[in-house]
């Protein structure tokens, strides 16, 4: 799966906020990232907050999101290079801070970078990935691609940059992989209903054991 970097450019400004929000989402879940939307929409909604209540509100500002190896980076730029964020400690009355230290909680790591013209405020989540071009899904999913390359006769999603199975591929390879299978079912007098009615219920016991 290609997971390219992306970025917005927005103002900084409160109703901002829940579009980003939704921009987040949809682009998660084109990268199947489902498990990290939570987190990923806190973090983008305080990081801009912070631009917003440090900064000024109206502040030219861009959201950048990549894939730093398996973790997901959220970066949000700045123009104010004086304006740093803070992180307050959880018992503090002081109201500033407050945005970060959620950021801090839910993220693995988090920082600042100076740049001659602007300032980024960034953090990372874990995704759970074994590979940066990988699926979740662990070992029943890389079994499946292994197979589906075997049919599509091109290499496994995330070996490289180049002959990796595009969606329409896959799906193909897919119906493929269950056609012969019906027809083995078939060819052995077996009850194929009955063995695919099996396997949906060993599908959803799995995804239902799934946190």
């Amino acid at each position: 799966m290609s997971r390219k970097p992306w970025d917005l450019a927005f103002s900084a400004e409160p109703e901002e906020v829940a579009a980003l929000r939704r921009v987040m989402r949809l682009h998660l879940g084109l990268w199947g990232l489902h498990e990290v939307t939570d987190e990923a929409q806190l973090c983008v909604s305080e990081l801009v907050s912070n631009v917003i209540a440090h900064v000024g509100n109206g502040t030219p500002a861009t959201l950048a999101v990549s894939m730093n190896g398996t973790y997901l980076r959220i970066e949000v730029h700045d123009p104010d290079t004086r304006a740093l964020p803070t992180l307050m400690a959880a018992d503090s009355d002081s109201e500033g801070g407050r945005g970060m230290a959620l950021v801090d909680a839910v993220a693995d790591r988090w920082g600042v970078q100076l740049r001659p013209d602007r300032k980024v405020t960034w953090c990372e989540l874990a995704t759970g990935l074994t590979a940066p071009h990988g699926h979740l899904g662990g070992l029943s999913v890389s079994r499946a691609e292994a197979l589906l390359g075997l049919y599509a006769g091109t290499q496994l999603p995330g070996d490289s940059q180049e002959g990796r199975l595009s969606s329409t591929i896959a799906e193909e390879a897919v119906i493929d992989v269950v056609t012969d299978l019906l027809h083995w079912l078939r060819a052995h007098g077996c009850d194929s209903d009955e063995i695919i009615d099996r396997a949906q219920r060993h599908f959803d016991a799995q995804t239902e054991r799934t946190p």
